[in-house]
């Protein structure tokens, strides 16, 4: 009789919605994030959940990011046909 390991759970089952979340807030979350990480926990399974809810933030943070991106660009780009 063999015993397989617990399968991970994917980061849409585990980590709660973000898109609420400021990008300070959820830089700040994912700076307390890799902290604990870094630190180490207790068991492999809270270091997994840990990891999945970094990843998360981390790409709430890029949404935010590449939002102001945009929004400079087009401002960039209105102000130049202005000028023109």
């Amino acid at each position: 009789m063999t015993t397989s390991a617990p399968q991970p759970t994917t980061a849409t089952a585990s980590v709660p919605d973000l898109s609420g979340l400021s990008y300070e807030q959820a830089r700040d979350e994912l700076v307390r994030v890799v902290s604990e990480l870094e630190q180490g926990s207790n068991t492999l399974e809270h270091s997994l959940e840990l990891w999945e809810r970094g990843e998360a933030l981390a790409g709430r943070c890029e949404e935010w990011l590449i939002g102001a991106k945009a929004r400079l660009d087009a401002a960039r780009a209105r102000q130049q046909a202005a000028a023109e």
